[in-house]
Parts: C-alpha cells; sequence; structure tokens
C-alpha cells in the first residue's frame, strides 16, 4: 500500500522511449501546423471564392470536433474504406491539420491587423505587390502572432498525450506499458506528469528566446 516509487527506474526505458516519441510526434505535428495554417490563412485571404470556401469548411469542421475524434476518423474511419494510415503517421496528421485551422485563423488576423495604409505607402514607393506583402506586411504580421503562434505549440504538445489512443508509444501510453508490468498506476503517470512539465518549459524557453529576438527587430 501506498507509494512506492523504487519501482521506476527498473521500467523507467518505456518513460524515455515515451520521451523520445512524444518529441517526434510534437515537432512533426508542428511543423505541418506552421505550414498549412499559413497555407490556409493565404488561402482564405487571397484566394478565389472557389478555393477559399472550401477551406473555410475545412477549418470549421476541425474548429467545431473534438481532437480525439478527428483521430479516430483518420486512423480507423479512412482504414475502413481502404486507406490504411500507420497509427504514428495518423497521429502526426490528426495533430498537425487540428492545429492548422488554429494557427490559420492567427496568421490571418495577424495580416489583417497590420494596417491598410502600410501597404498603400510600399506601392507608392514603387514595391510590388508581392514585395509589399513580403517585406512590409510580414514582417509586422510575425511580429503580432509569435506569442499566439507559441501557446498553440505548447497546446499541440499536451495533447499529443491523444496519440496514445491509437497505440503510439508516446509518454502517457509508455507510462501505461510500465503500469501493465508492475499494477503501480500512481507512480508512473506522477513521473510523466513531471515529464511533461519538464518538455513544456523547455518549449516555453525556447519560445521566448525566439518571441525576444522577434521583438529585437522592430
Amino acid at each position: 500500500m501506498g507509494l512506492d516509487f523504487s519501482v521506476v527506474p527498473e521500467y523507467a526505458h518505456f518513460l524515455w522511449l515515451g520521451v523520445v516519441w512524444t518529441s517526434i510526434v510534437t515537432v512533426a505535428a508542428a511543423v505541418l501546423a506552421f505550414f498549412a495554417g499559413i497555407l490556409f490563412a493565404l488561402v482564405v485571404l487571397y484566394a478565389p471564392r472557389l478555393v477559399a470556401y472550401p477551406v473555410r469548411l475545412f477549418m470549421w469542421l476541425f474548429m467545431g470536433t473534438p481532437l480525439l475524434l478527428q483521430l479516430f476518423l483518420i486512423y480507423f474511419g479512412l482504414g475502413q474504406i481502404g486507406i490504411d494510415v500507420p497509427a504514428l503517421l495518423a497521429g502526426i496528421i490528426g495533430l498537425g491539420l487540428h492545429f492548422a485551422v488554429y494557427n490559420a485563423d492567427v496568421v490571418r488576423a495577424g495580416i489583417v491587423a497590420v494596417d491598410g495604409g502600410q501597404n498603400e505607402a510600399a506601392r507608392s514607393l514603387g514595391l510590388s505587390r508581392l514585395q509589399s506583402f513580403t517585406h512590409v506586411i510580414v514582417p509586422q504580421a510575425v511580429r503580432n502572432v509569435t506569442p499566439p503562434l507559441g501557446n498553440n505549440l505548447i497546446a499541440l504538445l499536451k495533447d499529443s498525450a491523444l496519440v496514445s489512443v491509437l497505440g503510439v508509444t508516446e509518454l502517457v501510453h509508455g507510462a501505461q506499458l510500465a503500469i501493465s508490468e508492475t499494477y503501480r498506476p500512481f507512480e508512473f503517470y506522477i513521473v510523466a506528469a513531471v515529464l511533461y512539465y519538464a518538455l513544456n518549459l523547455i518549449l516555453e524557453a525556447g519560445l521566448r528566446l525566439v518571441e525576444r529576438k522577434v521583438e529585437a527587430t522592430r
């Protein structure tokens, strides 16, 4: 009875494997969420309606449904119609697309928040529309969106635990493997929580560094 953390070191390899795969899933999904979010935002803002409306509908659906359901649809639903997606890839795609729509909303708002007079001034100086966008609008938008994009990245790290339901050996699943061997759930879930907190601290430190560098460009 009671807590006994002496069992943890013997089964720590399950947890460390979980940390590795949690990091891999988070980084891969974050890259997908970042670039897909930018693409979605640009399509919504500048693409013809025929292209923009389907993307708006896609974003609305992903914002209005739970991430867990989206993971199930990608992994089990696509498999039912003959499209077999490996669990790891399904987790990355699900997480990436889920947070891409939120990143898109952030990026869209950041671009819209830039004063329209900035673009007019750039065009009056002889810059093309593309040059005005890349050299005037984007740098100002980046400063607006860096903090909320960082918040989304932290949320993505924590929500990566949901891919355990697909059988991906991330941190929660690693803890469950250790628990199945020891029947000591409280100890391993506590250690998993500590490891998640450590990963969050590392990520937050990196994000603060990025934000300082972005602020230095003002």
